[in-house]
């Protein structure tokens, strides 16, 4: 399969979060994709998520409840370990709908909610620093 050519931030669907046209920042030093989600609550076996953002007038504020989810282990760039729930969603990148895993994090002073690290974009992306939102250019073609 021949990988198609990813800047270094875009703009994406996560159709199954209810979230469109979503900032993110495409991380090659990342290993774990992060989305940030502004409550979080665990009930009758059940994850329920709120992703909202003031800052990020796409996150819907929605709850999105999950059956199936669990926890990873994440180490920032300076060192500390974080453990973080886990989820399986879907995201549209160039008109194709991929599976990605996301870990749940705090995300609100951040400039872009959302991080894709390389356990996502190995074998499928590579990356050109120098291009931006290349996925979102193409589906407003």
């Amino acid at each position: 399969m021949e990988k198609k050519i990813i800047g270094r931030v875009d703009k994406v669907d996560f159709p199954k979060l209810n979230l469109y046209c979503i900032d993110v920042k495409i991380d090659s030093g990342a290993y774990t994709s992060a989305i940030h989600c502004s409550k979080i609550k665990e009930e009758n076996n059940q994850l329920k998520c709120t992703f909202y953002s003031k800052g990020h007038p796409n996150f819907s504020g929605k709850e999105v409840i999950f059956d199936s989810y669990s926890f990873t282990n994440v180490k920032s760039s300076n060192g500390q370990v974080e453990t973080r729930y886990k989820i399986k969603s879907e995201i549209v990148l160039f008109g194709k709908t991929y599976k990605i895993n996301l870990t749940l994090s705090t995300r609100a002073e951040m400039k872009f909610p959302v991080l894709i690290g390389r356990q996502f974009i190995s074998r499928k992306f590579m990356i050109d620093v120098d291009k931006e939102n290349l996925s979102y250019k193409k589906s407003q073609e």
